[in-house]
């Protein structure tokens, strides 16, 4: 005969034998040791394995649906708003069921929910839903995410805070909030391992379908929690009644707390990504050290004592206040992302001490984490969704900080023993007072001096794009303190371009700290080709060398200032094809380069993969492949498929060159593997700075039909052949790792 849930509850069966059963001083049930441990052993298991997975999804789908939107950094972070948003309503779900839900129920609604999240396996996105067009990314990611993962993602976001609940019904020895810390060491380890583990070894295919298998075990075990084991049902006379609910000032600090923290997690991850450097995992560090926070304070009390973090935070808002400044933006990167790093690790120490201070009794535990993570959500979808139609530049960090300052004040003036106690004078208290208005004036003197030094600045989903003008007069004090260093691909902002021999005034265009092109602005020398297209550079020797074909049909990817214009001669026709609108916008309004170009200019909105997917073989001369803004590169551009695609619109003899410099990664290997793949000679041209004639170091791969294609002879001359390196993996649209790459 099945067994039933109650006769699996041991206060309940005593009491339908008409025993009573032992129970503590609050009337909780004590069970027996054994009964104990397997009770936590379970339940910790379920915990643990639901957060690992919640953690693995994230990474997982972003990948797949990053080529989609054109590889940008901002498609990371819409899909953290979506998975704070997922999160707030999965705990929203386990409080409104614990509370509304009679004890008898909840676990027969929940195992069906259970069941309904199975109908969106696998979680692999449909082709349908690829976007058709540049508008509203944001709110595309939003929804494709939602019917991709959304249920599953709520199903597993209400796991904990839904478990805990019900583990702590009518338990004496309940320690809920222990499970809270071990699901973030969860979440923690399944980001940490996937792209050490999880990315070199698997396509994204058997991924999918590998999380989907592990995403059905967890629902067997949390459904048999449910339904069989040791869950919500007990007896309505061994229910301890709630404990009167937090008021709305209590509330209110917990969202407060816990919003600041995930806008700093947000807002610094955007920050050390687009203005310090785009190296390939770097959002994995901010991520994990906010979650080693959440472990820390809520696993035991000790690791976070107030008196010692609040000097620490002081120390943490200042060093970041001053790093902003941009006199400081010269630090190298060695030095800066510490920084920021160790200030977000504290100030979330901050923000979840605090919380864990907060904390309620455990009848309470589903309101504390609904408002934790409506907090979270809220912090989310202001930098993510708001702060890009409001700020014109990364101005939210320094909002966050301010905001955590703050914070500071509140939590000291609620608490009793805290320096701003009305019974007595605490001149600390007005020390803490003033530190934070400085800390809010400096605040706004960085953000004031950050927008007057741009010409124009201007923001979208895909980033931050200043122009700034440089006079004649400031190049020759550059010059005076030497030479000066531009890695091939660091384009750094902060890099001096020393035009010295020209004594004239320049432009630049810039995405975060990252050169998009630089124009002269004497008339006699605006049509001159600058920093990564000059005439030595790989992709100048390629067009150059095909001239003499005639006039060419040339497809660019990647519009920048609009540079390669330069090269366009009457009959020529120049097809570019940019994701950016604002990009397209300033190239027009702010350089010359294409009303100057004496060929005949196309601009192609949307991402370049979907655009030539779309289109019919355009036969082109040469494609020139240059979309990589930043060092973060879109992987679609560079996998066998693409390739295949670039050679179906080129003439046979045609010359397809490709921009590989990068300041982390080695491409060359992954041009070389997809070259091979599609039969096709690669050319390695480098060429060397020469800031006298604003010309950046550069490494570009120009590939061609082995038997010939146009100028091959004087491509071979500038540079090298470049052998197919065994070894590494072929990247396709299924499969690519950048762990193998990394220099």
């Amino acid at each position: 005969m099945a067994t039933t849930a109650n006769e699996k509850v041991p206060g309940v069966r005593a009491l339908e034998e008409g025993a009573v059963p032992e129970t503590d001083f609050r009337g909780k049930l004590r069970l027996p040791i054994r009964d104990v441990l397997i009770d936590a052993l379970i339940y910790g298991l379920a915990i643990f394995s639901s957060a690992f997975l919640l953690f693995q999804v994230q990474p997982l789908i972003t990948k797949i649906i990053l080529p989609w939107f054109g590889g940008v950094a901002a498609v990371w972070t819409v899909c953290l708003v979506f998975f704070q948003v997922v999160l707030l309503l999965g705990y929203f779900y386990a409080h409104v069921l614990t509370s509304r839900v009679q004890p008898a129920m909840q676990g027969r609604v929940h195992a069906a929910l259970l069941a309904v999240s199975l109908l969106a396996l696998p979680i692999l996105p449909r082709a349908s839903l690829k976007p058709t067009g540049p508008e509203a990314p944001a709110w595309h990611i939003l929804l494709l995410l939602a019917a991709t993962v959304g249920l599953p993602y709520l199903v597993l976001s209400s796991t904990s805070p839904l478990l805990q609940a019900w583990y702590s019904r009518g338990r004496a020895e309940a320690l809920p909030y222990r499970f809270y810390a071990l699901s973030n060491a969860g979440s923690m380890l399944g980001l940490l391992t996937y792209p050490v583990l999880v990315e070199p070894r698997l396509t994204t295919t058997h991924q999918a379908a590998g999380w989907s298998g592990a995403y059905a075990a967890v629902v067997v075990l949390c459904g048999a929690l449910a339904l069989w084991l040791r869950g919500p049902v007990v007896a309505e006379e061994l229910r301890l009644d709630p404990a009167q609910g937090a008021d709305c000032k209590i509330r209110a600090l917990w969202m407060a707390l816990a919003g600041c923290g995930s806008a700093l997690l947000l807002s610094v991850t955007n920050h050390i990504s687009q203005n310090i450097a785009s190296v390939p995992f770097l959002w994995v560090i901010p991520l994990s050290l906010y979650l080693s926070t959440f472990i820390l304070c809520f696993d035991r009390k000790n690791w976070y004592r107030r008196s010692v973090f609040l000097r620490l935070l002081g120390i943490a808002l200042g060093g970041m206040a001053y790093a902003l400044d941009p006199s400081f933006a010269v630090l190298p990167m060695k030095v800066l992302i510490p920084v920021y790093c160790a200030g977000l690790w504290v100030c979330c120490m901050f923000c979840h001490g605090e919380l864990e201070r907060l904390k309620p009794p455990p009848a309470q535990l589903t309101s504390f984490y609904l408002m934790i993570s409506l907090g979270g959500a809220i912090g989310a979808v202001l930098v993510a969704l708001v702060a890009p139609h409001v700020f014109s530049g990364y101005y939210e960090l320094q909002c966050s900080l301010g905001l955590c300052a703050i914070l500071v004040l509140v939590v000291q003036y609620r608490d009793p023993s805290g320096v701003f106690d009305r019974k007595r004078w605490q001149p600390a208290g007005l020390l803490l007072a003033g530190l934070v208005i400085a800390l809010l004036v400096s605040l706004a003197i960085t953000v004031r001096e950050q927008r007057q030094e741009s010409r124009r600045a201007e923001r979208n989903f895909y980033g931050v794009l200043r122009v700034i003008d440089h006079d004649g007069a400031s190049m020759g004090d550059e010059t005076s303190g030497g030479s000066a260093h531009v890695p091939p691909a660091g384009r750094k902002a902060n890099i001096p371009v020393y035009l010295n021999p020209y004594q004239t005034s320049y432009r630049r265009l810039l995405n975060g700290t990252i050169d998009h092109g630089m124009q002269f602005l004497s008339p006699g020398l605006r049509r001159k080709a600058t920093t990564y297209y000059a005439t030595n550079s790989g992709v100048g020797i390629a067009l150059n060398a095909i001239a003499a074909r005639g006039a060419l049909r040339v497809g660019v990817v990647g519009l920048g200032a609009g540079t390669l214009a330069v090269y366009g001669r009457p009959g020529d026709a120049y097809t570019f094809y940019e994701i950016n609108p604002l990009d397209v916008q300033i190239a027009q309004e702010e350089f010359t380069f294409l009303r100057d170009s004496q060929a005949r200019a196309e601009i192609v909105l949307g991402d370049a993969r979907l655009s030539l997917e779309r289109e019919m073989p355009r036969s082109y001369d040469a494609l020139v492949v240059d979309a990589f803004s930043s060092d973060s590169i879109p992987v679609h551009l560079l996998t066998r498929e693409a390739f295949e695609l670039y050679f179906r619109h080129l003439k046979p003899d045609g010359v397809l060159a490709i921009h590989v410099s990068n300041q982390y990664l080695n491409l060359n290997p992954v041009v070389a593997a997809a070259a091979a793949a599609v039969h096709k000679e690669a050319v390695l041209i480098n060429n060397s700075d020469n800031h006298a004639q604003g010309v950046y170091a550069a490494s570009w791969i120009v590939l061609g039909k082995p038997s010939g294609f146009y100028g091959r002879q004087k491509m071979e001359a500038s540079g090298a052949i470049l052998p197919s390196e065994g070894g590494l993996r072929l990247w396709t649209d299924n499969y690519s790792s950048l762990f193998g790459i990394l220099k």
